[in-house]
């Protein structure tokens, strides 16, 4: 998924979170938090600090603690990257429509 689909133009730093990000899978659906369309947001600071917003696609997630500390191991991965916090938001909620292409085609969604 490309920093445009989400709606920012991202720095090569956060460029480079937003490839590590690819490679923490949802083990329920087998697919990556990006083409999930759940990051909604990466910014890191002159200091090596990452905030990720983010959701999930429930409130109950019960592997929410277990993905966070995937994503933090794979942001703070990232050359030049200190530090990884998450912010999680519910709002906007997450929905099928955030699903990329690829994750669609892979989940069996037509439309």
């Amino acid at each position: 998924m490309a920093d445009e689909e989400l709606g920012k133009d991202f720095s090569p730093i956060e460029n480079n979170v937003l490839t590590a990000l690819e490679d923490v899978i949802d083990p329920e659906l087998g697919i990556d938090m990006v083409n999930l369309g759940l990051i909604y947001d990466i910014n890191v600071d002159d200091n090596g600090s990452c905030v990720v917003t983010m959701t999930l696609t429930t409130m109950g997630c019960p592997l929410g603690d277990l993905l966070n500390e995937q994503i933090t191991q794979a942001v703070v991965s990232v050359e030049g990257v200190k530090a990884c916090d998450i912010n999680l938001v519910w709002e906007p909620a997450w929905d099928m429509d955030r699903l990329s292409r690829f994750a669609k085609v892979a989940l069996g969604i037509h439309g």
